[in-house]
């Protein structure tokens, strides 16, 4: 497969037919079997053999989805991860054939939306499938596709958050899953969520541990903080989380 060479494929992924996937991977063969799996399911693909040719890649071609590999040389996949993330929401899978809790909580904490092994390569199109399908529910079951609540503007139909702070509205970057999370709170905003409802509503093909939740949050409240806005999304002891500690 030569890099950075576009498969025709026919519409096979219903929700957006022909859907970009970057395989960051600097092995081949894995690459091929990855390649192969995601065409007969309708993808397009295109293949980065280091870190450095796949943050090239997603900045030219902006893929739909970045199935990221740890190790690259040049770039490992955390470096290309974080990258991603400083750059916007693309979802990304990461593949590792390490300690997969250990892998789990560092990707988690840069940003993945998933952790998977490349060795099942169907597992790997399955992971692939359900996050597009997440990142492009428009409406979380709300029937509403701008939120407000607060402070915040949420358009789920285009993934975008704005904050008012005085007179002036600011973007706030998220990954996917941050998104979802915000979204799914924001929706009743003085209700208290579970981690596992959150978990079941944001990540429900995952495998993910509750104690994820936790970390997904914990970003969410840097970025806000960082914007100057205390206590979003609040913790409540004991029970789980909601949208503000006054909402």
């Amino acid at each position: 497969m030569t890099e950075a060479h576009l498969i025709s494929t026919p519409p096979g992924f219903a929700d957006k037919p022909q859907a970009l996937i970057l395989i960051a991977e600097d092995e081949p063969e894995i690459a091929d079997i990855l390649t192969a799996y995601l065409k007969r399911s309708g993808f397009q693909t295109v293949h980065a053999l280091d870190g450095r040719r796949a943050l090239e890649l997603h900045q030219s071609l902006k893929p739909d989805l970045v199935l990221l590999d740890v190790l690259m040389p040049k770039l490992d996949g955390w470096m290309v991860l974080a990258e991603i993330r400083h750059r916007g929401n693309t979802p990304v899978i990461m593949l590792t054939a390490q300690d997969q809790d250990m892998d789990k909580l560092m990707g988690l904490r840069i940003g993945a939306d998933d952790i998977v092994k490349p060795f099942n390569p169907a597992e790997v199109v399955a992971r692939t499938q359900a996050v597009l399908r997440r990142s492009r529910d428009q409406g979380y079951g709300s029937g509403q596709s701008v939120l407000r609540v607060d402070a915040f503007e949420i358009d789920v139909d285009s993934h975008e958050v704005s904050v008012r702070i005085g007179t002036q509205n600011h973007a706030l970057s998220l990954t996917a899953t941050e998104f979802r999370l915000l979204a799914q709170l924001a929706k009743a905003p003085r209700r208290v969520f579970s981690r596992a409802e959150l978990l079941a509503s944001c990540s429900p093909e995952s495998d993910s541990l509750e104690r994820t939740v936790d970390s997904h949050i914990s970003k969410l409240r840097r970025k806000i903080e960082d914007l100057g806005l205390q206590g979003v999304p609040a913790s409540i002891r004991g029970v789980g989380y909601r949208f503000g500690s006054h909402a």
